[in-house]
C-alpha cells in the first residue's frame, strides 16, 4: 500500500518529520519497506533561474550556434552558447546555470557544465521545455512575458509544490482499518498520544454537504439481496460538469500511483484512500426506471463490463441493476454503459457495504482485482458508508459544480452488531510479557476507538470498533495494546517460561544431512511458496482455499509439491538453464473429513542431463532409475535397510515407489509429458518425492549395529540369467533375498541384454554376487554350493535359464 507523506500530515494534529513518522509506523505493525521522493516535475526545477537576454550575435565558428549574454541577477552576465532558432535579444528565459542538473521529459539527467563550444565560452543554457521536463516541445526555447522578473527560482514561478513522498507500507492482509490515509493517522495517534502523554486525535476533514437544490432527481433504491449488502447509501447530483480535476487533487492521486480521470472519478478514488470506503458514480440519466436494485441475476446472464468485455454471470455475483438490466458489478467493476462519461450532467453517487465473501468470490472468478474488490473484500467500516458519502457529494458540487437533488437514501437492512469482548489484564500482561498498567492498557484502547462496556479491577469488556474488522477474540486486544507500545519496545525477558512439545525425532540434523547428501549429488535447493493458482488441480475437491489471497493467481495452499519445482524448471528452461537437479523440504496441504492436514515432504526434481559430455565421454541424460540410484542412496545413508520397492507401468513408463512397515515412505515418476507441456517444458522430468513423517520414524528406528571389520577375504561371482521379459529385476531381488545366505553380502545387476537370439519375448539379465565370511576365507567349493542355490532358486521360481 502506498501512502501520501502530505496528504497524511493533513490529519494529523501536529507535523512529524518523515523519518520519524515511518519509524512509528514501522514500530505499530505498519512495516515501512521503502520511501521515495515524488516530484509533480522531475528534479524540481532546481537550479534553474529566470532571465534576460541581454545581447545575441551569431557564432563566429558555427553557422546555427549563437553567442549570447544573459543576466540572471547576479550582477554579472553569463556567456552562453545557444543553437535555439528563436533566440534574440531582449527576452525573458529560463536559465540552467554551472552546476545545475536539468531533468528532460525524456531521457537522463546531465548535469549543466562550463564549457567551450567551437571556441567559445559557455556559461549554461537557455532552457527548452523538453529540456527541463515541463513539455515534449523542442522547436525553441521557452520565451516568458516581457513582465518577468530576472533572478527568479524557476520553481517559485512555475509555482511547483513541494516535493511529497510515497510511503510505501507491508501491509498484512488482516488490516483493513489501515487501508485509508485517515486510518494510518489513527494509528499514528493512538501512538502519540501512548508515548507522549497527551491526547492526540485525527483531524477529520470538514464535510460542507449544500442544502437540495431546486433539481430533483429521485431514485428509488431497493434491496434483493440483504446477506451480500446489508448496506446502500445514495444521493443524486445536478447539473455537473465533467471536466479534468484541480492541480492539488492530481497531485495526492499521482502520489499514490493512481492515473487522474476526470473530476467526479477522482473525487470517488480519493475518498477511498482517504476513508477507505469504495463508492461509484453513475450516470443518473442513463439508470432506467429512476430504480436501484441490489439483487443477484441468474445464472449465466450475460454483462459487458467497462473494458468492453462480456462477462458470464454466476449466480453468486451481486449485482447493482436498474429496473431492466445490470449496470454495475456491485464493489468490484463498472458497466459499460452506466458510468460516467464526458457528456454526464447528472450522477447519482452510490457508498454501501458489501459482504467481504460474495466480492472475493465474483473478483477471483472474473479475474477483476481493482481497488475497489481488495477494499470490500477485506471487510470495510460499515459506519463509514454515510460519512464517505457526504464527503464525495460535497467535493463534487465544490469542483464539479451541479447542486444536491436528492435526499440522502440510506437503506440500512440488516444492521451489524459491534463485537464485544471481555479481556483481563492478567491476561494481556501475560501474553505480552509486559506488565502494563490498567491505566496505560485503557489509553490505548481508547485512542484507537474501542469502547468501554464496563470494568472491574480483573479486567474490560470492551465494544470493538467497527473498522477493526479482524478483532475477535482478547488475543486481537493484546495484540493491539502492543502494537501502539511498538512491536520493537517488548523487552526480551531474563527467563523465557516455555512448554516443551516432543518433536519429530532428529527433524533439523535429517534434514542438513540429507540436504549436504543432495548437494554432494549435484542438487541445488530451491524455495518456493507454498500459495499456488488453483488452476493447476481443477478435479480436486480437497484443496484449502485462502479466505483472504493478495492475488487471483494465488488462491490455495499447494497439494502438491511438482508444481511449484516445475515453475522454477520453467523459468530456468526459458533462459537456456535445461540441465538442472533441485529438491526443496516443504508442506503439502489438504482437507479431509472436514479437517485442514499438512504433510511436511522432501521433493526432488531432475531434467535434461545429469552428467555432462566431455571429450572421452557422452553426456548422461537422467531417466526413472537414476532417480531410483538417488533414492537408494539417501536410504542407505539414513540406515533405513528394509524400505520395500515396488514398481508398476504407468502410461508407458516405469513407477516406483516405497513403502516401509506398509506405510508410503517414497515415489518417484517420470512427470506426464502434458503436465510438463502446462509449463512450457520440452523435455522429461522425473519427480520423486518423499513422505518426510515417514522417513523420520524410519530413521529413529533403524539399530546402529557395528561389527568388526573382514579378516578374510571377499570373493566375487558373475552370473547370467535368461528370463521372460515380463519378469522384473524386483522379482529376482526378492528371490534372491529369500534365500538369505549368510555369505552373500550384496548383488546387483550391471547389464540387460535383449535379442532374438535369446529367443522370443526374452531378456538376459547379468548379476554380480559379494561373499565373505567373518571368520574364514570361503573355499571355491562353498562359493559353488551357494551358486547352485542361486541359480537352482532362479530356475525354480522364475523359470530361469542359465547363460554358460
Amino acid at each position: 500500500m502506498i501512502v501520501s507523506y502530505k496528504w497524511l500530515l493533513e490529519y494529523l494534529p501536529e507535523p512529524l518529520a518523515i523519518e520519524e513518522l515511518s519509524k512509528i509506523l514501522t514500530s505499530i505493525g505498519l512495516e515501512v519497506e521503502g520511501t521515495e521522493a515524488v516530484e509533480a516535475v522531475k528534479g524540481g526545477l532546481e537550479g534553474l533561474v529566470t532571465g534576460e537576454v541581454l545581447t545575441c550575435e551569431k557564432h563566429p565558428n558555427a553557422d546555427k550556434l549563437k553567442v549570447t549574454t544573459v543576466n540572471v541577477g547576479t550582477g554579472t552576465p553569463l556567456h552562453i552558447v545557444c543553437g535555439a532558432p528563436n533566440v534574440a535579444a531582449g527576452q525573458k528565459v529560463i536559465v540552467a546555470v554551472v552546476g545545475t542538473t536539468v531533468h528532460p521529459t525524456e531521457g537522463e539527467p546531465f548535469l549543466i557544465k562550463k564549457a567551450k563550444i567551437r571556441g567559445e565560452e559557455s556559461e549554461g543554457m537557455i532552457c527548452a521545455e523538453d529540456e527541463i521536463g515541463l513539455g515534449k516541445s523542442h522547436a525553441g526555447i521557452m520565451i516568458l512575458p516581457e513582465d518577468t522578473p530576472v533572478g527568479l527560482a524557476a520553481k517559485v514561478y512555475f509555482n511547483i509544490p513541494e516535493t511529497d513522498h510515497a510511503i510505501h507500507i507491508g501491509l498484512t492482509p488482516n488490516r483493513s482499518d489501515a487501508m485509508s490515509h485517515i486510518g494510518v493517522a489513527r494509528d499514528v495517534c493512538a501512538y502519540l498520544t501512548h508515548h507522549k502523554g497527551k491526547k492526540y486525535v485525527v483531524r477529520q476533514p470538514e464535510i460542507n454537504l449544500p442544502a437540495k437544490g431546486n433539481t430533483s432527481i429521485d431514485i428509488k433504491v431497493n434491496i434483493e439481496a440483504a446477506e451480500a449488502c446489508p448496506r446502500y447509501t445514495g444521493i443524486s447530483i445536478a447539473n455537473v460538469k465533467i471536466g479534468p480535476s484541480p492541480e492539488w487533487l492530481q497531485q495526492r492521486l499521482a502520489a499514490i500511483e493512481l492515473r487522474p480521470i476526470n473530476n467526479v472519478v477522482d473525487i470517488t478514488n480519493y475518498v477511498l484512500h482517504e476513508y477507505g470506503q469504495p463508492l461509484h458514480a453513475f450516470d443518473a440519466d442513463k439508470i432506467k426506471g429512476k430504480t436501484v436494485n441490489v439483487s443477484l441475476l441468474p445464472e449465466g446472464s450475460k454483462f459487458v463490463t467497462l473494458d468492453g468485455k462480456e462477462r458470464s454471470l454466476k449466480a453468486s455475483d451481486l449485482m447493482i441493476c436498474d429496473a431492466e438490466e445490470g449496470m454495475c458489478i456491485a464493489g468490484v467493476f463498472g458497466g459499460l454503459h452506466s458510468g460516467v462519461s464526458d457528456s454526464t450532467t447528472n450522477i447519482f453517487l452510490e457508498s454501501a457495504y458489501f459482504n467481504p465473501g460474495f466480492i472475493r468470490r465474483t473478483s477471483l472468478h472474473h479475474g477483476l482485482r481493482t481497488d475497489a474488490a481488495t477494499h470490500f473484500e477485506k471487510g470495510v467500516d460499515m459506519n463509514n458508508v454515510l460519512p464517505a458519502l457526504k464527503r464525495a457529494a460535497a467535493l463534487i458540487t465544490e469542483i464539479a459544480g451541479g447542486s444536491i437533488a436528492s435526499e440522502i437514501i440510506d437503506v440500512y437492512v440488516k444492521p451489524v452488531e459491534q463485537v464485544t469482548v471481555d479481556v483481563s489484564y492478567a491476561y494481556i500482561q501475560k501474553l505480552s510479557g509486559k506488565d502494563y498498567s490498567a491505566g496505560a492498557i485503557k489509553d490505548v484502547l481508547l485512542a484507537l476507538g474501542f469502547e468501554i462496556v464496563s470494568e472491574t479491577p480483573d479486567g474490560l469488556t470492551l465494544k470493538v470498533p467497527s473498522n477493526k474488522t479482524d478483532v475477535k477474540q482478547a488475543a486481537d486486544i493484546v495484540e493491539e495494546v502492543l502494537r501502539i507500545d511498538g512491536l520493537d519496545n517488548i523487552a526480551i525477558p531474563e527467563k523465557l517460561n516455555i512448554s516443551l512439545v516432543k518433536a519429530l525425532p532428529n527433524d533439523r540434523d535429517s534434514r542438513e544431512k540429507l540436504a549436504e547428501l543432495l548437494c554432494g549429488m549435484g542438487f541445488q535447493e530451491i524455495v518456493t511458496n507454498s500459495i499456488v493458482n488453483s488452476k493447476f488441480y481443477p478435479e480436486r475437491n480437497d484443496l484449502v482455499r485462502m479466505l483472504n489471497s493478495l492475488t487471483a493467481e494465488l488462491d490455495v495452499m499447494r497439494p502438491s509439491m511438482l508444481e511449484s519445482g516445475l515453475e522454477v524448471i520453467q523459468y530456468n528452461y526459458n533462459r537456456k538453464s535445461q540441465d538442472l537437479s533441485l529438491f526443496e523440504f516443504g508442506r503439502v496441504y489438504r482437507q479431509e473429513d472436514g479437517k485442514y492436514i499438512e504433510d511436511p515432504q522432501l521433493a526432488l526434481w531432475i531434467t535434461g542431463n545429469v552428467r555432462a559430455g566431455h571429450w572421452n565421454s557422452k553426456a548422461s541424460t537422467a531417466d526413472i532409475f537414476y532417480v531410483k540410484g538417488v533414492i537408494n542412496n539417501l536410504l542407505k545413508q539414513s540406515g533405513i535397510s528394509n524400505a520395500a520397492a515396488s514398481y508398476e507401468d504407468g502410461n508407458g513408463n516405469v513407477n516406483i515407489s516405497w513403502k516401509w512397515k506398509n506405510q508410503p515412505l517414497c515415489s518417484a515418476i517420470k512427470v506426464p509429458s502434458k503436465r510438463a507441456e502446462e509449463f512450457d517444458i520440452k523435455q522429461d522430468v522425473y519427480f520423486a518425492v518423499i513422505n518426510w513423517a515417514v522417513w523420520l520414524k524410519a530413521m529413529e528406528a533403524n539399530k546402529i549395529r557395528y561389527k568388526e571389520v573382514p579378516k578374510f577375504p571377499a570373493v566375487q561371482r558373475d552370473l547370467a540369467i535368461v528370463l521372460d521379459r515380463a519378469v522384473s529385476y524386483q522379482q529376482v531381488q526378492q528371490v534372491t533375498d529369500q534365500l538369505k545366505l549368510d555369505a552373500l553380502q550384496s548383488f546387483d545387476l550391471f547389464d540387460v541384454f535383449e535379442s532374438e537370439k535369446l529367443g522370443a519375448g526374452k531378456k538376459s539379465y547379468a548379476l554380480s554376487y559379494t561373499f565373505q565370511l567373518q571368520d574364514r576365507t570361503l573355499t571355491d567349493v562353498e562359493i559353488e554350493q551357494v551358486m547352485q542355490q542361486l541359480t537352482g532358486a532362479y530356475k525354480t521360481k522364475l523359470q530361469a535359464q542359465i547363460r554358460e
